[in-house]
């Protein structure tokens, strides 16, 4: 599946300025990130089991 054929969401915590736009793709597989102020990034993945471990760093912060 390319990148283009996700189903992308903002993420709740991106600015209501445009300042902090991230998205994120969750597939079986893995979860996808881009930036999507900058569409000449590639998005890259990570593992689901490591997207966990980060959100539940991120929410101890």
């Amino acid at each position: 599946m390319s990148t283009t054929e996700l189903a992308w969401f903002k993420s709740s915590y991106s600015g209501t300025q445009g300042d902090s736009c991230v998205e994120v793709a969750v597939t079986r597989q893995a979860v996808h990130v881009r930036d999507s102020k900058d569409v000449s990034r590639l998005p890259f993945a990570v593992g689901r089991a490591g997207w966990a471990h980060f959100v539940a760093f991120a929410a101890e912060s």
